[in-house]
């Protein structure tokens, strides 16, 4: 009697289905970015907080109408009154952008949807550029606005001291704040620490460091190579020299991209929950 052995063999069905599997484009950055930008409309906290750089703005510019002499009804005086509350407001939303993903559990289905978090992240990144400068730009508006009734009210001319290199000045130096709170974000991932770290960083650290450079001569002269603040503040007041671009650059890697990087190599590898 003779065996007969069989040889395997695939199925034919799984043959046809492995010529027939569909294999899909990765989600356009543009679609990523559009829900990532609607992501931060959505809630009343994140609609709230983006209406409130147009409210700080009216509230900012009706002061100086108010208050300010006749001889300070001048753009440069409406663009500083807005330009406060703007280094406030843009670095929480640049904060809250990254952190919403995991204070609100919904990274797990972010992550799920768009697998590359590394695209996520980067479409946070530009929207909330994109919707800082455009904040910037409608702040300014509103300041130009102001300054025209202001002047008018006052019976004075209305006075244009600024100039454009100003207001890429101002644009910089808030747009170094908003990136600043986007870091810390990565950081963190928790809304409560970020927020608390960025006014330890923009409030309490630049206090401690001017009481240092008042009271030692030494750090008085190193305080433009170790203060990252000193320097992103500098920028408002415009001027700078090949010097001053310099120290900023070097504590802007310091304070701004190392930390970001590491941010970023946590996002990347971290589990989501």
């Amino acid at each position: 009697m003779s065996t007969a052995t069989l040889a395997p063999t695939t199925g034919v069905g799984e043959q046809v289905a492995r010529k027939k599997r569909t294999t899909y484009e990765p989600i356009p950055m543009r679609t990523i970015m559009g829900v990532e930008l609607r992501k931060m409309f959505d809630t009343r906290s994140g609609f709230w907080l983006m209406a409130s750089i147009v409210i700080l703005s009216v509230i900012a510019t009706g002061a100086v109408i108010l208050f300010a002499p006749a001889d300070e009804q001048t753009y440069d005086s409406f663009a500083g009154a807005i330009g406060i509350p703007m280094t406030i407001v843009l670095p929480i939303i640049a904060a809250l952008s990254i952190t919403s993903e995991w204070s609100q559990r919904t990274g797990l289905t972010t992550f799920t949807m768009v697998p590359s978090r590394s695209r996520v992240v980067v479409a946070k990144l530009i929207d909330t550029v994109l919707i800082g400068i455009t904040s910037i730009l409608v702040a300014l508006a509103v300041g130009a606005l102001g300054n025209v009734i202001g002047s008018q009210l006052a019976g004075v001319p209305t006075t244009w001291d600024m100039t454009v290199s100003e207001v890429l000045y101002i644009l910089a130096g808030n747009g170094l704040g908003l990136l600043m709170g986007f870091t810390l974000g990565v950081l963190f991932r928790n809304s409560a620490a970020a927020i608390v770290g960025y006014f330890v960083y923009s409030m309490v650290l630049p206090t401690l460091s001017a009481l240092l450079a008042g009271a030692q001569d030494w750090y008085a002269d190193a305080q433009r190579w170790v203060d990252f603040q000193f320097n992103q503040t500098g920028l408002f007041d415009g001027g700078f020299t090949a010097q001053d671009w310099a120290s900023l650059a070097v504590t802007g890697a310091a304070w701004l991209l190392l930390p970001l990087a590491f941010g970023l190599w946590r996002v990347l590898r971290s589990e989501v929950k």
